[in-house]
């Protein structure tokens, strides 16, 4: 009962220091928080953070509130980045059940393979998911592409959860190896490497685009030679160790940016992936192997690849979409099993804005970035707590979402004591 009226009381405190600012306010002050800054600085207790025109103007103690500029006490809260909400469907995907609001997936009968297909055009700003997922935390998003009749998906790009409606800095390019896209490669993970030895050839000019047996249109050979000539990272969904070495090889012989998303075996190599910077983006909750690529799924993956100095952030298998919130719980997670808190908090934050080519935006509570901020009622990580503001560009998002009106309309309400 007294930790439910501190709740209140906070939340009151915050609703009132909020009261006086538009929605459309950029600038304010925080004050009095412990910052964890996802940065070099580490985390600041008893720090400020001064906003102005949605940029982070100052981080320090004892910062004065300009003319005009709204305060709000932290009185000691956490203050985080907001959160990346992992790889997920956010905005190109409504019902998953129903084809009609599901726009990630391309189907193709001939010449399947489209790297320039690019979901990001598909971007629905409001989509009901993108409140639920913010009112949680998450300020950003990578939206995915994902397999439908090739193992190349295409494109996606970083989203963040304001309403804009363009995503921001470079796409991606995902594809998946292994046994889970074996149907799509003549049923056999060998023949992967060979059918992308092929396409390689043709984006590098080394088949003629006469060739019968070409894999990809011009488009397709244009966009594939941008991402080998590094203007994009390359995310590969590969779990098998044996595969990821296969990938390791190729990316050091192709001189591409790749990053690995799922990568359950990724810590039996570890000192090769960390060696190469190659991101791994994990999902903390696997332990138990679901497929045999998944023999040595182990809860400690994320602890084990950060000790060998990869940077790991996380990504949750299945409908990442509508429960983008269980990304905390997966940093908890690998925190509870040996990841330091501060990288299990930067694997939320800096790891994949830097990974995804956005770092220099946002990601981390530092001068010049944008006010992308959380004030945190308890501990981030930990699913008991939540957040009790999110700033966007240094506007107050409304901590509402379809999910919480259903709950206040049908939730009987109770006599407080």
């Amino acid at each position: 009962m007294i930790r439910a009226r501190i709740k209140t009381a906070h939340a009151l405190a915050l609703l009132l220091g909020l009261a006086a600012v538009p929605a459309t306010a950029q600038d304010l002050l925080i004050r009095n928080a412990t910052v964890h800054t996802a940065s070099a600085r580490g985390s600041l207790s008893n720090a400020d953070v001064l906003v102005r025109g949605g940029v982070i103007q100052s981080v320090g103690s004892g910062l004065a509130a300009p003319a005009g500029v709204a305060v709000v006490e932290a009185d000691g809260r956490p203050l985080t980045p907001a959160l990346f909400g992992g790889i997920t469907e956010i905005g190109i995907e409504e019902v998953s059940g129903e084809e009609s609001t599901v726009d990630s997936t391309l189907t193709l009968g001939e010449q399947p393979l489209r790297p320039e297909f690019d979901v990001t055009l598909a971007y629905n700003p409001a989509s009901i998911l993108v409140p639920v997922a913010r009112v949680e935390g998450i300020g950003f998003t990578a939206l995915g592409a994902h397999t439908g009749g090739g193992f190349i998906a295409g494109q996606g790009g970083v989203v963040r959860l304001d309403g804009s409606a363009d995503p921001i800095g470079p796409r991606a390019l995902y594809l998946r190896l292994g046994s889970a896209a074996a149907e799509l490669t003549g049923k056999s993970r060998a023949a992967q490497w060979m059918l992308l030895q092929q396409v390689i050839d043709e984006a590098r000019g080394r088949v003629g685009t006469d060739s019968p047996h070409a894999l990809l249109t011009p488009a397709g050979r244009r966009t594939l030679a941008d991402y080998l000539a590094g203007k994009g990272r390359i995310i590969i969904e590969v779990d098998r160790a044996s595969d990821i070495r296969q990938l390791l090889r190729w990316s050091a012989r192709e001189k591409v940016k790749i990053a690995i998303a799922g990568g359950a075996e990724a810590w039996q190599l570890a000192p090769e992936l960390a060696q190469a910077r190659v991101p791994v983006f994990v999902d903390a909750l696997g332990n138990l192997p679901t497929t045999f690529d998944q023999i040595g799924a182990t809860l400690e993956n994320a602890a084990r690849l950060r000790k060998a100095g990869v940077e790991v952030s996380f990504t949750q298998a299945g409908d990442a979409s509508h429960n983008a919130r269980k990304v905390r719980q997966l940093a908890g997670n690998a925190v509870a099993h040996g990841l330091p808190w501060a990288d299990g908090l930067a694997g939320l934050t800096r790891v994949p804005a830097e990974a995804l080519g956005v770092g220099d935006r946002i990601g981390s509570i530092e001068p010049g970035k944008l006010a992308d901020l959380v004030l945190w009622e308890g501990d981030p990580l930990d699913v008991a707590h939540y957040a009790e503001q999110v700033w966007l560009g240094g506007r107050a998002m409304p901590m509402r979402s379809r999910q919480t009106e259903l709950r206040d309309r049908y939730l009987p309400r109770t006599a407080q004591p």
